[in-house]
């Protein structure tokens, strides 16, 4: 990580593995239907040419699009981190345009941990820090279960503790 965004005190909590997989599972499910309509309309008899051309090209475009975001999903599970400093939180994510936020635990309105169906079956959830700005507000996802509990919880206590907000 660059040292414009190291924090000044504690270190780099990352996110799970597991934010790559799901998103590469969301990425590839429709990826991989449209190439197999692609593939159905290429190789049915009896049309023309160009309708076979349009379903290689479906086919094409499908495969371009898993490679990209099977490359995408795993740098971008890799940009995310926070870490916990005395008075705020700080995330950090991006991988061609980094983006550091600083939310003050006294700005803190509430958090928010959310999981989908595929997050729970992968053992990962979504923290997200709610504050009056929309620019301070930020999210983590690919979180651990517990580990976004745990968090969810400690932010409460740290926002009660600096007289604001959660």
């Amino acid at each position: 990580m660059d040292d414009l965004f190291d924090p000044v005190a504690g270190h780099w909590t990352r996110v799970a593995p597991q934010l790559a997989t799901v998103r590469r599972i969301l990425l590839l499910l429709p990826a991989a239907m449209v190439g197999v309509a692609g593939l159905v309309v290429a190789l049915l008899p009896g049309l023309t040419t160009w309708v076979a051309v349009v379903g290689w090209a479906l086919v094409a475009v499908s495969l371009g699009v898993a490679g990209w975001g099977w490359t995408w999903a795993g740098r971008n599970q890799r940009s995310w981190g926070y870490a916990e400093n005395d008075d705020d939180l700080l995330v950090t994510r991006g991988v061609m345009f980094k983006r550091l936020v600083a939310i003050p635990y006294g700005r803190m309105q509430f958090v928010d941990v959310q999981a989908g169906p595929l997050e729970r079956a992968f053992g990962i959830a979504t923290v997200t820090l709610h504050t009056a700005s929309t620019e301070t507000a930020a999210d983590i996802p690919g979180l651990r279960a517990d580990e976004a509990t745990r968090l969810r919880n400690r932010l409460t206590e740290l926002g009660e503790a600096h007289g604001a907000g959660v």
